[in-house]
């Protein structure tokens, strides 16, 4: 049967430029007419998609099956011998990894908006990730982007829908269409890295004195949570919530931090429950959370690499290095430090730990933002982390036979042997972008004439005194590809080796949000009480000078953050 190749004129949109992780508009912008069509061609049209096979897949978000027959649809007729698609449009951000992969894919196309809420009223995003499995790299998303200026027409073929409810393989015009399990896959790459028996035999041997629970938040993992926990390691099916992917994530918003996450929060406390998790939209966040013991994603990353010799796949291949992005604390650097590994600082965005794991000069890495992962696949994986920390937990729990150790003494361990990184970020969200861009004027203004150096600030509540050292852009030289990445934040630091970091992010649709890093590390020597403190107690004196130095209350005329982590 032949499917004869149309050309649909159009004209260019304005705005289609894809970030690093993609483009992300509200759905009603997809779904203008020919919208979501130019910028499918333009992805096309700036790789080469003859003989070329792709992967397809996302959260489940609302607009996704339309958008997987969009793709099939123009990908068959640019030439695309081969698609391998989620059951039902579902594969997480790190399976499409694994597949990509694993099946030596030339790319794929991932639907998801991440973290970010879902609907008819709310966000889509269209990602390109390339044949490594990470996301497109710079040179590839501004080709695609300066292709949706020029656009005039699209390529379709016309057939009929193809069921993605079915694990099937048919042909789909010149090319082949596999349907494949979403979750299967993932978990046998799971099994590859970590150590199950131990974990099983860990949490069956403290059914009664050890809960865990995890929240899907509705997003795309619940389906991968239930085949590890419940079918795997074990688990009663209380042991996971929220884990029926819906196309508006059941009206929540689906990111892994202490306000977002408060069903997984309550429940926790409520039921005096040991071990909680959580994970985001598309499955490459996580959350940490025991009862009355948060771990902050610049900890958690810093434990996992202490601990990564308990990790069947580093005790096998060593640990080639470890990574934060720049606004993320300073606690796994201690770490490497300690240990003899290569240390990195790079700008916020995957794809910047995607070149060093490449090159082999890097196994963990994380990101403040909830992102943590290895070089398994090239991007973050919130699952990942998650059995990392129940297999850290059953490993030291093996070596302490008369005590069960939880979230909260792992976390003493840490600091106790390499001082405490007090943390926090503030989000203001959808704010003014004039605004938001004034208040960064402002700080260049005052990096460019050094009039903050050297001044000391007196915080109101607490009578501490700060001085600034420094001001600075923060600036990476990638040491692989040598390109450089500038204006990726501005860092103001203090004499006492505190610091803060303010961020424009380009991650929501609507408007500009503005975030703001600060931390303050006490060294391993100060004692239990200064270790083991409140954040927000430890942090105030510092959060209040941030704020009168930056004047943001100001430009943002907003009192409050949107989100405190």
């Amino acid at each position: 049967m032949s499917f004869p190749v149309k050309e649909i004129s159009t004209k260019p949109f304005e705005g289609q430029k894809p970030g690093t992780s993609g483009l992300r508009k509200r759905v009603k912008v997809f779904q203008q007419e020919h919208y979501t069509e130019n910028f499918v061609q333009a992805i096309f049209d700036s790789i080469e998609p003859k003989g070329a096979t792709l992967v397809i897949g996302g959260d489940g978000r609302y607009f996704s099956p339309e958008t997987v027959q969009t793709i099939l649809r123009i990908g068959s007729a640019n030439g695309v011998a081969k698609f391998i698609v989620g059951k039902d449009s579902i594969l997480s951000t790190p399976a499409a990894s694994n597949i990509i992969r694993k099946y030596k894919a030339y790319g794929g196309i991932l639907l998801t908006a991440s973290h970010n809420p879902g609907g008819p009223d709310n966000d889509f995003g269209i990602k390109y990730n390339v044949s490594n499995g990470g996301p497109a790299p710079e040179n590839v998303t501004n080709k695609i982007y300066e292709r949706t200026k020029t656009i005039s027409t699209y390529k379709v073929i016309e057939a009929p829908p193809v069921d993605l409810s079915k694990i099937s393989e048919a042909s789909y015009g010149p090319s082949n269409v596999v349907i494949i399990d979403s979750v299967a896959d993932y978990l046998i790459l799971l099994k590859e890295i970590f150590d199950f028996p131990l974990i099983k035999s860990f949490l069956s041997s403290h059914a009664n004195d050890y809960q865990v629970l995890f929240d899907g938040l509705h997003g795309v993992t619940g389906p991968y949570a239930s085949k590890i926990l419940i079918d795997t390691l074990g688990l009663p099916p209380s042991s996971v919530q929220n884990c029926i992917p819906l196309p508006d994530f059941g009206g929540g918003h689906p990111d892994p931090n202490l306000t977002y996450a408060h069903s997984l929060v309550e429940v926790v406390e409520k039921n005096n429950i040991a071990f909680g998790a959580a994970s985001d939209g598309d499955g490459d966040r996580n959350m940490i959370y025991g009862k009355g013991a948060f771990v902050t994603p610049s900890d958690s990353v810093a434990i996992i690499a202490h601990w990564a010799d308990v990790i069947p796949y580093f005790k096998k291949g060593g640990v080639k290095g470890l990574a934060r992005s720049m606004p993320t604390s300073k606690a796994i650097d201690l770490v490497a430090q300690k240990k003899g590994f290569e240390y990195f600082e790079v700008p916020t965005g995957w794809k910047f730990f995607g070149n060093l794991m490449d090159a082999g000069r890097l196994s963990i890495c994380g990101e403040e933002s909830f992102g943590t992962g290895s070089d398994h696949i090239r991007e973050k994986d919130g699952l990942w982390a998650i059995i990392a920390w129940l297999n850290i937990i059953a490993a030291a729990n093996a070596k302490s036979p008369n005590k069960l150790i939880g979230i909260k003494d792992l976390l003493t361990s840490h600091y106790e042997i390499y001082g405490r990184s007090y943390f926090s970020r503030y989000d203001y969200e959808e704010v003014p972008s004039e605004g938001a861009n004034a208040m960064v004027a402002a700080l260049n203004d005052a990096l460019k004439n050094q009039s903050l150096t050297n001044t000391t600030h007196t915080a109101a509540s607490t009578g501490g005194k700060f001085t600034v050292s420094g001001l600075y852009d923060f600036e990476y030289k990638d040491p692989i590809d040598h390109s450089v990445s500038s204006n990726q934040g501005q860092v103001i630091t203090f004499s006492d080796g505190s610091r803060v970091v303010f961020r424009l992010s380009g991650t929501g649709s609507q408007g500009a949000t503005v975030r703001m890093y600060v931390e303050r590390y006490v060294a391993p020597d100060a004692g239990a009480a200064a270790l083991n403190g409140d954040t927000a107690e430890g942090l105030k004196g510092l959060i209040e000078v941030a704020l009168e130095i930056s004047k943001l209350k100001k430009f943002l005329g907003r009192d409050k953050p949107t989100v405190i982590t």
